[in-house]
């Protein structure tokens, strides 16, 4: 996955100075992102503080982690069931 260029702090300090009453257009050119992103930053990360912030990163990483070794699990089950059924 790609990494973003700001980090959960900076990102929800633009979401706060638009909530200043800043133009959005103003304020993406200002920081240099596009209106889409501005938006779905907003979608994301709207209302939180920066520990919430870090919390969110935290557990979908956790859940990245566990997907994962669900997935080998699953792989690993198969071919068990695929050996044992095999007549010797």
């Amino acid at each position: 996955m790609k990494k973003s260029r700001f980090t959960e702090e900076q990102i929800i300090a633009v979401l706060k100075e638009a909530d200043t009453g800043i133009k959005v257009q103003d304020l993406c050119r200002q920081h240099g992102i596009s209106d889409v992103t501005f938006y779905k930053w907003r979608s994301k990360y709207g209302g939180m503080e920066v520990s919430e912030a870090r919390r969110l990163k935290a557990l979908e990483d956790e859940n990245r982690r566990l997907k994962s070794l669900v997935a080998d699990l699953t792989l690993d089950t198969q071919a068990l069931k695929l050996v044992v059924s095999k007549k010797w």
